[in-house]
């Protein structure tokens, strides 16, 4: 295992990898870029070609090839080395049958079902001809693998046997979600007389299954055969949720090793480099949706696949994408659901739309009933505010609340509740957004729709809770920050002090000579570095490497950007905090021997401890007032 590691390493790049992902710009020897993983104006990330590392010197992350992988896509460590070794045409031939056994079997399983599933709709023209008439397309149907589950289980169209039969065992077949077992020992197939959507993840392995029904008739006879199968003694609450999983419209795989469904986008490893290019992505609930948006034209579409939005599907969307256009489904469900993204994503500070289909209940029917009217409406899309204005102001306004306006059984009081209430709804969203500019925008807006003095609409915002804290990191951009704080605590001022120092000697030599008389006060770590640096002893400990190729990836961030005279100023004000820091370390040593003197009764020790303590505090004022 460890051979195949370095041997992927060896033949891949990593800056060619990371560059495939984010773009980066040269920074001496190395390559700089904006963080993926937080939210940054400034670029603090890192990637050193000879070191074949990268590191954030904003969020403190860092790594090397496989942790990148496994950091932007959300993957387990075993998927990446697939992955990577796939893409270097490395054969994984030392990897050891548990972690096979964990992942490897489980996306042989789902694979395997693919093809079962295909060739059952091929068996199956009446499902095939619901699909066309669907408005689906031959070609979109091969191009996502539809298929098709059979509720009619023989030993020619059973899931099971045709899986075991391949050498699968049952209970890797249940852990890869495709069965379930009953109190009574029996193994049902958790997809029947369903459309089956495979899911892939963003990298176009089958990872799980999404299994539409076709008619109540299915869904009756469905449970018919569940409740054949279940044990008559197993208890109630079990019962019903079987019952509830068959009769649901649509049901997917449960979680497991490899598939997550709130990090999953359906479609997604299909149309990234869309969305990379457009730098907008197009966010619909269905998987139906999806396929007709993309068939009809829209290749920057996602899902959610059925499940709810999530941070971890924003957060693969914002690195690939500034703005996210909603279109969900024309009913209260979808409104609602329309809302809970817009709380997430807002905070995210993309760009965010919402396309409002009015005389269409969803997506795909859109396209069915007018091909190429949804791409017109995307174009169309609205601010995510007017959406607020629309559901909570359309119908309430100030002239409604006037008395002679209003039939003689109207309670005033309740208006001007219901009024007040969707005002301060209004309110929470604008307050929720993450651009200032936008709040100030939208607050003035919304005076002039509620004729109500945007200072005092500001005050009643300000008394409101934000909906959410969804907010991504946000680094400190001042290059000249020793380090950030998530990593400041794992270090003590003087080593802080010792790496900037170093890093300052890396960008300017001139200084190597200024620093010598110093070095006795650097820690043993940094001294030991300073010396791999400027003498080229070599270091054997793998953790005082790892922070030599950090603080030198911090010299090539800072190069280009500090000023030559302030890079001065900051190195002989830096010596004299590292004598300062070294002589304060002393004293509290020095403390502490005082203590243990006085305890013991030690007067010679005492008096002696004393003497230097004395020098030790004259010596830190001298410092701190002489000039270098």
């Amino acid at each position: 295992m460890a051979s195949s590691i370095q041997e992927i390493k060896e033949r891949l790049d990593i800056v060619d990898f990371i560059r495939s992902y984010i773009p980066l710009q040269p920074a001496g020897k190395n390559f700089k870029a904006l963080c993926p993983f937080h939210k940054e104006k400034t670029p603090s990330f890192m990637v050193s070609p000879e070191r074949q590392m990268w590191h954030c010197f904003g969020c403190g992350e860092g790594g090397d090839i496989f942790k990148f992988l496994m950091k932007y896509e959300n993957l387990e460590f075993y998927e990446a080395l697939k992955i990577l070794a796939e893409r270097a045409g490395v054969e994984l031939k030392r990897i050891s049958p548990a972690e096979y056994k964990q992942f490897g079997i489980l996306y042989e399983i789902n694979q395997s079902a693919k093809d079962f599933f295909k060739k059952q709709l091929e068996k199956s023209p009446e499902v095939l001809n619901y699909l066309l008439s669907r408005g689906l397309k031959k070609d979109t149907i091969e191009e996502f693998e539809l298929g098709f589950a059979p509720l009619t289980q023989t030993n020619t169209d059973s899931l099971i046997v045709y899986l075991v039969k391949l050498g699968y065992d049952i209970k890797d077949i249940e852990r890869a979600g495709l069965v379930f077992k009953t109190e009574r020992g029996n193994y049902v197939e958790r997809f029947r007389e369903r459309i089956i959507f495979p899911i892939y993840n963003h990298f176009g392995k089958v990872v799980g299954f999404s299994g539409r029904i076709l008619s109540q008739t299915q869904i009756d006879a469905d449970n018919k055969q569940i409740n054949a199968d279940i044990s008559v003694n197993q208890r109630s609450s079990q019962r019903e949720s079987a019952f509830a999983a068959s009769a649901a419209k649509y049901i997917n795989s449960p979680e497991t090793p490899i598939f997550n469904k709130s990090r999953i986008l359906y479609g997604f490893h299909k149309t990234k480099k869309y969305i990379l290019e457009q730098k907008s992505a197009v966010l619909v609930e269905g998987q139906m949706d999806f396929l007709m948006a993309y068939q009809d034209g829209i290749k920057n579409v996602v899902a959610t696949s059925g499940t709810a939005l999530t941070l971890d599907h924003l957060k693969t969307l914002r690195r690939v994408s500034e703005e996210l256009i909603l279109c969900f489904d024309n009913d209260e469900a979808g409104l609602n659901a329309a809302e809970r993204a817009i709380n997430l994503a807002t905070a995210s500070d993309f760009n965010l739309k919402i396309l409002m289909l009015k005389d269409f209940k969803d997506p795909a029917e859109m396209v069915q009933k007018s091909p190429g009217a949804l791409a017109e409406q995307i174009n169309k899309a609205k601010p995510i505010m007017e959406f607020y204005f629309d559901r909570y102001l359309k119908n309430t306004d100030l002239h409604r609340l006037d008395a002679d306006k209003r039939g003689p059984n109207t309670n005033k009081r309740g208006n001007i509740f219901e009024f007040k209430k969707n005002v301060r709804i209004v309110l929470a969203k604008i307050k929720n957004l993450a651009s200032a500019v936008e709040r100030h925008y939208w607050l003035k807006e919304l005076s002039l729709r509620t004729k109500i003095e945007e200072k005092v609409l500001a005050e009643e915002m300000d008394q409101i809770k934000t909906i959410s804290n969804f907010q991504f990191p946000i680094s400190n951009s001042n290059t000249n920050q020793l380090i950030n704080q998530s990593t400041n605590q794992l270090f003590s001022r003087r080593e802080l002090i010792a790496q900037r120092l170093i890093s300052l000697v890396n960008i300017k030599k001139d200084f190597q000579a200024q620093i010598n008389e110093y070095a006795n006060y650097l820690p043993l770590d940094y001294l030991m570095i300073f010396k791999n640096t400027t003498e080229g002893i070599k270091l054997n400990d793998e953790r005082l490497i790892n922070l030599l190729n950090i603080i030198q990836l911090r010299s090539s961030l800072e190069s280009s950007v500090l000023d030559e005279e302030k890079i001065k100023q900051e190195f002989l004000e830096l010596l004299r905090q590292l004598k300062i820091e070294y002589l304060k370390e002393r004293r509290q040593e020095l403390r502490s021997l005082i203590r243990e003197a006085e305890e013991i009764g030690d007067e010679i020790k005492l008096s002696s401890v004393l003497k230097e303590f004395n020098e030790v505090s004259k010596s830190i004022q001298e410092v701190k007032t002489s000039d270098l």
